[in-house]
């Protein structure tokens, strides 16, 4: 996938470019900067010494020296005041500029960390969606394999508000247990409320006839979640799938041709990269992974229920017994399609990423 959250040393990634978090002036610093350093040697330090000092804001590049990456762009970040003296503009400016230089230096491959949230204290979250922005706004105009590194989990963090919206919908969507899976009860309508009913009753000792069916009451509260979910809305998209033989890569061609929008447009926006598309476009019988799968659903913005139909055609579900899948289906239920955001949240909870 054109951009990926990944957990590592920044110093070990294998691209093109790797970007330190540098100190203004041409010294070494701590934390990203001090590790870049030591592995790239000491000639690192004496091209920096040359170059002198950088602008808040400012991005410059060097020789990769002794590192995997053929060159270092340092890029200096905001220190952190209180949000009021420009420091999300500048750290901005640091992802634009540092891309600007990757792409006129030709790299294919990038690596950033999430620049100024160490020393300088810049809000993770917030530093995490200028980020995101900044990255996914390149990705739209230009082809590059950009990596946003972090080291541990500490190092990364989602907003407040998003964190604890993912995680009340999971509880209340996730099976965490097994309790009745004689009878099937939990794998299909999880932890609901008339669900704890059904296991109280059988602690009791009373007995569920082996063709329980869940009443209206229950399919109510389900809404969408339920495998066996109402009939889909959009008359145009039943009539656009009325053919059961169509497979994968023949529906998403059709989709696409339906939203009026370019190829690129679609498969940048589901993040995945042009010659995966190329494949898929001249495959007719092609088989996509379910992240793939999904990343189209996400870019054609489809619903819950048509998601379902168009990853079927690949052999795929969503299930409430996934915690991937039940967070997937958060954000189509809440019409959110912005790929980048769920694959942080997607990071967060220690899943797999959305796209290729």
């Amino acid at each position: 996938m054109p951009f990926e959250i990944v957990r590592n040393d920044i110093t070990n990634m294998q691209v093109d470019a790797v970007v330190n978090t540098a100190n203004p002036d041409p010294v070494i610093g701590s934390g990203v900067d001090s590790g870049i350093h030591k592995k790239a040697g000491p000639k690192l330090l004496s091209a920096r010494q040359k170059i002198g000092r950088i602008e808040f804001g400012d991005a410059v590049i060097t020789p990769g020296f002794a590192l995997e990456a053929k060159y270092v762009i340092h890029t200096v970040g905001p220190v952190w005041e209180d949000g009021n003296h420009g420091e999300e503009q500048i750290l901005s400016s640091c992802y634009r500029k540092s891309l600007a230089l990757a792409k006129e230096y030709e790299c294919e491959s990038i690596a950033f960390p999430l620049i100024a949230t160490g020393n300088y204290g810049f809000p993770k979250p917030l530093a995490l969606q200028i980020a995101v922005r900044e990255i996914s706004t390149f990705l739209l105009e230009n082809e590059m394999q950009i990596y946003l590194v972090v080291f541990g989990k500490e190092a990364f963090a989602l907003s407040e508000k998003l964190f604890k919206s993912v995680s009340s919908y999971i509880d209340e969507n996730y099976i965490r247990s097994k309790t009745l899976d004689e009878y099937g009860a939990e794998s299909v309508y999880g932890s609901r409320p008339e669900t704890r009913r059904i296991r109280e009753r059988l602690k009791r000792g009373n007995r569920i006839h082996e063709d329980i069916r869940p009443s209206k009451a229950l399919e109510e509260c389900l809404d969408m979640s339920v495998s066996a979910a109402a009939p889909m809305a959009s008359d145009d998209w039943g009539q656009l799938l009325e053919s059961l033989d169509a497979g994968f890569s023949e529906t998403l061609l059709q989709l696409i041709d339906r939203t009026g929008k370019k190829d690129s447009e679609i498969y940048k926006k589901a993040n995945v990269d042009r010659k995966l598309f190329s494949k898929i476009r001249n495959n007719m019988d092609y088989k996509p992974s379910k992240t793939t799968a999904l990343a189209f659903a996400f870019a054609l913005e489809l619903d819950v229920d048509e998601t379902k139909d168009f990853i079927g055609r690949a052999g795929f579900a969503l299930s409430l017994s996934s915690k991937f899948d039940v967070i997937v289906e958060y954000f189509l239920v809440n019409r959110n399609y912005n790929i980048y955001e769920l694959n942080e949240v997607l990071f967060a909870f220690d899943q797999p990423l959305i796209g290729a």
